[in-house]
């Protein structure tokens, strides 16, 4: 489990150890709260983020052979929670 900023998430498929906390935190913007799944891969230095929904998991590999530099660093998040402010909830809610 990695618990970032942006949510709680399973580390799906961490190839060539491509996944950095603080790089994932620092490219990170809200517009991916909507996706289940974040794909990150490293071009020219730098991170690279995808957001899929649930049904396009399929989809992630060809993304990664068509979009990605080939083997090139990569890793595939799923999300288990929400960040708090996007969930709604906070510290009065669960009283």
């Amino acid at each position: 489990m990695i618990e970032s900023e942006h949510g709680v998430f399973t580390l799906v498929h961490n190839h060539k150890d491509a996944f950095e906390m603080k790089t994932f935190n620092d490219r990170y913007v809200d517009y991916f709260n909507k996706f289940l799944y974040i794909v990150g891969d490293f071009s020219a230095q730098m991170l690279r983020l995808k957001g899929f929904h649930d049904k396009e998991e399929a989809l992630i590999a060809d993304y990664l052979m068509e979009s990605a530099v080939p083997n090139a660093p990569y890793f595939i998040l799923k999300r288990v929670e929400q960040p708090k402010e996007v969930t709604g909830q906070n510290d009065e809610d669960l009283v």
